[in-house]
């Protein structure tokens, strides 16, 4: 059982700021910074988006594998988060940024910039997150470690949804104001990996691995992982309900309830509950199994986000303890499944003898994106199918297709997905079975 200390759980948490922050602006405003600042069709940026990210069929799972295979001075992880922040900074800035060009140029430069950031996003990430699994083989210490990590990233994920309207109407143009969040978020992102990367330490047994020599025979056998293949999918139905819910937010507010002013007040609360309520989250979870307790999140959340469709179309105080119910549920999805993951890769490591964290953590960051593209582009195509144009007071059949996708489809979806949460296989005690297994394995007690 490897124990951390407080220092390494800090440090490590600090890794996720920068990328909590760039996270946010991205799931909440990108799309919006396309269709209302750089006054792109909808459904044009939603197709380069989806473009972009098909390269994730193979640029995850393959990171993945890849540092499964590194051994360096700097580590087996750390060293992609050293060597890739300052290259990661550089595509931030890029995203935000689109020159006046024809379609098909906007086109294509909206997939390229998306897929460079999304490949050097990847190669730092994966093995950052792999660390969750890495660092401590107790079933309730990656629970710990990653509520240090969300208690850390959370605000930063609030300041990113609640300052990035603030911050871009302090300049004339929405255009130029965009630019400057992708300037100083991709810094703040690089300068926190840094630091991450600069105050933790790899354990050393975790080097000593011979991952397959094919990355689809990793891919192949990860997927054999019941248990993985549960968990992977139920995360991506929650999730792709997550992010129509995050992308469609900042509609919602501004056109719907006609609160365009308090769109940071409103986000700001439902993360303020999201920060508070993690300790709560990580009570329940050493009271019930990870998967219940994850479920029962998303059922609070679901319940919050389904009272939105029926807001009228007017400005309301409602919002807001909507905003606090759903940010309450809601917490749970910053805990929960990284910790699952985690455990899921010690099934692995029991069958085969390999530790191939990254292997996981690629394949879980590729529903991950998979769902947020699926997300990003519905969102353009839904836009425009219901007749939206930006910046101006919007048609009934707009504001319909608003509320619907942003309220009433995906708590629907997360409700339906329910069962598999509450039925999840892994419990603490048959992961208490298998870490003695690993420990039997390893001459342990």
């Amino acid at each position: 059982m490897t124990m951390l200390n407080k220092k390494t759980k800090v440090f490590y948490g600090i890794g996720d700021l920068g990328n909590a922050l760039v996270n946010s602006a991205i799931q909440f405003f990108l799309m919006k910074f396309y269709t209302d600042a750089a006054l792109i069709l909808p459904s044009l940026a939603g197709n380069a988006l989806l473009i972009g990210k098909i390269w994730d069929a193979v640029n995850d799972p393959l990171t993945g594998w890849f540092t499964d295979k590194t051994n360096s001075r700097f580590g087996k992880r750390r060293v992609f988060m050293i060597f890739g922040a300052v290259p990661l900074a550089i595509s931030i800035a890029l995203l935000w940024y689109v020159p006046k060009m024809d379609r098909i140029w906007t086109f294509v430069w909206i997939a390229l910039t998306f897929m460079l950031f999304d490949t050097l996003w990847t190669l730092t990430n994966v093995p950052y997150y792999s660390l969750t699994s890495e660092l401590t083989d107790d079933y309730d210490e990656r629970s710990s470690l990653t509520t240090y990590r969300m208690v850390m990233a959370v605000p930063a994920y609030l300041i990113g949804a609640a300052l990035t309207p603030a911050i871009v109407g302090l300049f004339a143009l929405q255009r130029t104001g965009y630019a400057f969040i992708g300037i100083a978020y991709g810094a703040f992102c690089a300068v926190a990996l840094l630091v991450s990367a600069a105050g933790i330490r790899e354990r050393k047994g975790i080097t000593i691995t011979k991952p397959e020599a094919s990355p689809f025979k990793s891919f192949k056998l990860a997927m054999k992982n019941r248990a993985f293949v549960w968990l992977c999918g139920t995360y991506f139905i929650v999730n792709l309900s997550f992010a129509f819910i995050k992308v469609l937010m900042a509609y919602y507010v501004e056109y719907q309830l006609l609160m365009k002013a308090e769109t940071s007040l409103v986000m700001g609360l439902m993360l303020i509950c999201v920060t508070a309520s993690l300790p709560f989250w990580q009570w329940v979870s050493r009271k019930i199994d990870k998967g219940p307790a994850y479920g029962l999140g998303m059922l609070v959340g679901g319940l919050g986000v389904v009272l939105t469709y029926f807001l009228p179309h007017q400005s309301t105080g409602l919002i807001y303890p909507i905003a606090v119910l759903a940010g309450f549920g809601f917490s749970a999805q910053w805990i929960f499944p990284w910790a699952m993951v985690a455990d899921v890769a010690d099934y692995d490591l029991l069958e085969t003898g390999q530790q191939r964290s990254g292997v996981y953590y690629g394949i879980w960051g590729l529903a991950t994106k998979i769902s947020e593209a699926i997300a990003l582009a519905g969102v353009g195509w839904i836009l425009t199918g219901f007749g939206y144009v930006p910046n101006v007071e919007q048609t009934p059949q707009a504001l319909l297709g608003i509320r619907l996708f942003f309220g009433l489809i995906p708590a629907g979806i997360i409700f339906l997905s329910l069962p598999l949460l509450f039925k999840y296989p892994i419990t603490r005690k048959k992961h208490a079975e298998v870490k003695a297994k690993l420990d039997a394995m390893k001459g342990t007690d």
